[in-house]
């Protein structure tokens, strides 16, 4: 393990020269906020799948268009994916 940084993982916001790390990336309540909206779309997933029937397949299609979402958003929208040579 090396510790060099690269340079993209400066914020360039600030006057200092600080790194972003997982730990100082989102606030403590923003990263509550994004857990809670997160975490409501996997259980809308969860609660559609009790409305499934043969009949009817638009519960399943909400299932898998909120289950996506729940984890599309954070690893993606987010960009959470591309973090993993940080450290």
């Amino acid at each position: 393990m090396s510790s060099q940084i690269n340079a993209s993982s400066r914020d360039t916001a600030s006057n200092h020269e600080s790194v972003r790390t997982p730990q100082n990336e989102n606030s403590l309540a923003t990263s509550i906020i994004l857990f809670v909206v997160c975490f409501a779309l996997f259980l809308g997933a969860i609660y559609s799948l009790s409305f499934l029937s043969l009949g009817n397949p638009w519960p399943m299609a909400a299932c898998l268009v909120l289950f996506a979402l729940a984890f599309w958003i954070p690893q993606t929208i987010l960009g959470r994916s591309d973090s993993a040579g940080e450290h």
